[in-house]
């Protein structure tokens, strides 16, 4: 029987402590009593299906864990939240998770997929004695075809590990995240995540052509297609792209994967208003349409506080109300140079772009990509942040932001010597992402209210969604009938 963990808001302490108990910290969460307790008879009957390097026992006697070895499994990396599992399974193949999750579905015990465990929401960490199935030891590439692009691998595979193994062979994948030399393939499709680049290669949805998964009775369902086109039958794997572990445990994705760019170009602009990045994105999909692979914006505090922990110098001489990052890929660099040129142009004549640079090498094409990816990491220096995910229309995206920060302020929570330390916005404009950060040097009660359920309540007055590619928290759970029909969610 699996079990689906949710939280709100991000936990982080400082100086190394360990964070509290995600139970006490969250006391309204309860452990629910159909749930059995994990025996020494369980962790003797695992031993039949798992080698004994595959099981972390902090049950058994003769093979008691410490809490030094449970940590890593129960405490996500961001070290927010902390779970109590006393047992860790490590299977090596799709058989032995059927053997796990039958076993488990019999005896009414709770489990935990764990990935990469590199989620911002806690989702792949335990909050009481759930058993944690962790898919580390599934890291096979099991074939390759350079023809077609189709490649087929175990859910356990690190994602940089595999987008490297694709470069050798001239290919890419096509998701690019900033943990990738963490997260695991497995974990990619079951949260769909999107990443930086999803306004080039399209969603999760589009890519991946079959998965092969264990249901929570242990059944396996092999769906591992390597077709594009198959009509046969429902499209099951559509309901397991996000479902974050609540049908079953992806242990393997069949997924296209594009060429290798030939021509990468990054160009970093300042703008006077949202309104310019708004045009901006417009004249980009008209000059560089089809070599467009990335849109990022983010606001003038976002900025201001990743250069100001990553240690980056501002690229741009003067400051900015916000920033556009700005990526091409393209397969001619002649053809790219030029549609590029004719973008700077147009941007640059109709005054929409303050100031901008280009990245002359991979060093600075790097440090430009590395003002956006340290931002999520950035927020969470002063002691604490609250992170929402939502998708919006574009011409209301930032407006959340503004609006947010005017109540805060007027609440008087905002400012040098006050809780909060400030409210940022940054994302990406190809597909209405908006991540919206408030680094706090303390958790408060008082904010908490100020934010929820105001923001939820917004977004669905704007017809948005309360988690665009992250997984659903504990914070958004009670809300998301509000803003989806609520069969979408009995039916699961």
């Amino acid at each position: 029987m699996l079990s689906r963990r949710l939280f709100s808001t991000s936990r982080r302490t400082l100086g190394g402590f360990e964070p509290s108990l995600t139970s006490q910290s969250y006391p309204e969460i309860k452990r629910n009593p159909n749930f059995a307790l994990i025996t020494g008879q369980d962790v003797s009957h695992f031993g039949t299906i798992l080698s004994r390097n595959s099981i972390i026992d902090g049950i058994s006697p003769e093979n008691n864990a410490s809490e030094e070895d449970l940590a890593p499994f129960n405490v996500d990396w961001m070290n927010k939240y902390r779970g109590q599992s006393q047992l860790v399974l490590k299977p090596k193949s799709t058989s032995e998770i059927s053997k796990i999750l039958s076993y488990c579905n019999f005896r009414k015990l709770a489990v935990v997929p764990q990935g990469g465990n590199t989620g911002l929401v806690g989702g792949s960490v335990p909050v009481f004695d759930e058993i944690i199935l962790n898919l580390s030891s599934m890291n096979s590439i099991r074939s390759f075809d350079p023809v077609s692009g189709t490649l087929v691998c175990d859910a356990g595979c690190i994602l940089e590990v595999v987008d490297n193994y694709l470069a050798e062979r001239g290919h890419i994948f096509p998701l690019d995240l900033g943990a990738k030399g963490s997260c695991h393939i497995g974990g990619n499709v079951a949260t769909n995540a999107g990443g930086l680049r999803l306004l080039r290669y399209g969603s999760l949805h589009g890519t991946i052509l079959g998965l092969e998964a264990v249901l929570a009775d242990g059944t396996i369902m092999d769906a591992l297609s390597i077709l594009r086109k198959d009509n046969t039958g429902l499209d099951l794997k559509q309901l397991l792209i996000g479902s974050e572990g609540t049908i079953g445990v992806i242990t393997a994705v069949s997924i296209l994967c594009p060429r290798k760019p030939k021509a990468t170009n990054v160009a970093f602009f300042g703008l006077p208003s949202y309104s310019h990045v708004r045009k901006a994105f417009i004249s980009a999909k008209e000059h560089l349409s089809e070599i467009l692979s990335a849109f990022e914006f983010m606001d003038s505090a976002a900025q201001k506080l990743s250069c100001h922990h990553s240690g980056t110098r501002q690229v741009l001489e003067q400051d900015h109300p916000f920033y556009v990052l700005i990526e091409t890929q393209g397969s001619n660099e002649t053809h790219d140079s030029e549609k590029l040129e004719a973008f700077l142009e147009n941007v640059m004549s109709l005054q929409i772009v303050s100031d901008g640079v280009l990245a002359q090498d991979e060093s600075q094409l790097k440090s430009l990509w590395k003002l956006r990816e340290f931002i999520p990491e950035a927020c969470s220096k002063s002691g604490g942040v609250y992170k929402y995910d939502v998708s919006l229309p574009l011409d209301c995206l930032y407006d959340l932001v503004t609006e947010l920060k005017n109540r805060l302020v007027d609440a008087g929570v905002v400012g040098e010597n006050k809780t909060v330390v400030d409210v940022m916005g940054y994302g990406h404009i190809g597909d209405g992402n908006l991540h919206i950060n408030i680094p706090v040097r303390h958790y408060s009660k008082e904010v908490a209210s100020l934010l929820e359920p105001w923001i939820f309540e917004w977004i669905g007055l704007h017809n948005g969604s309360i988690s665009a590619e992250h997984e659903h928290d504990q914070a958004n759970e009670g809300h998301k009938g509000s803003l989806r029909p609520q069969w979408n969610f009995e039916s699961v």
